[in-house]
C-alpha cells in the first residue's frame, strides 16, 4: 500500500457529487473514494488527480471548525482563498480544449510563462480556479531575475 501524502488539499462544494462528476468530464480526473449518508450526503470523497488525492466535501460549518464555515466560491460571491496548481506531463491545449468542452470558464488561455512552463486557468461550476502547467524547459533563477525582476530569496537563511 503506497503511503498518504503528507498534504491532502480538500476543496468545498454545494453540490459535491455533481461536481466529482463534472471534474471527472472536464479535467479528467477520477472518483477514488465517495462515503454517503442515508440521505445520500457525502460524508468523505475523494479525487485523484495524477495520483494525488484532493479530498471533495460538502459546505458546512460548526463544530468542530469553530466560527470557520467551508464554502465554495459561488456561496462566497465569487471570493476564494486559494487554488489547486496541477502540472500535467503533456497535453496542456488538449486538455484546455475538453475543459472547455465541458463548461469551464477559461480564465487565462494556454500560454508560455517566462518560467518554462506552458499554463492555463480554468473556473469550475462552483468558482473554484484551477491553474494546469505543463513544464516546457528548465529556467535558472537568473533567467527568472532578468524576464521577471523578482529575486529567489532563501527565507530560512534570513531568520
Amino acid at each position: 500500500m503506497d503511503p498518504r501524502p503528507a498534504v491532502v488539499p480538500c476543496i468545498f462544494y454545494r453540490d459535491p457529487i455533481a461536481a466529482m462528476k463534472w471534474l471527472e468530464a472536464a479535467f479528467g480526473f477520477e472518483t477514488t473514494v465517495l462515503l454517503t449518508d442515508a440521505e445520500g450526503r457525502v460524508g468523505h470523497a475523494e479525487i485523484d488527480v495524477l495520483g494525488s488525492p484532493v479530498g471533495i466535501g460538502g459546505e458546512w460549518e460548526g463544530p468542530p471548525l469553530g466560527k470557520a464555515a467551508m464554502k465554495a466560491p459561488a456561496s462566497l460571491g465569487g471570493f476564494g482563498t486559494q487554488f489547486l496548481r496541477i502540472t500535467l506531463p503533456d497535453g496542456l491545449d488538449g486538455h484546455c480544449a475538453r475543459a472547455r468542452a465541458a463548461g469551464a470558464v477559461i480564465t487565462q488561455e494556454p500560454e508560455d510563462q517566462f518560467y518554462g512552463a506552458r499554463t492555463y486557468r480554468a473556473l469550475d461550476p462552483e468558482g473554484h480556479v484551477w491553474n494546469f502547467s505543463e513544464e516546457l524547459r528548465a529556467v535558472s533563477d537568473e533567467e527568472i531575475e532578468r524576464a521577471s525582476g523578482l529575486t529567489r530569496r532563501n527565507v530560512s537563511a534570513e531568520a
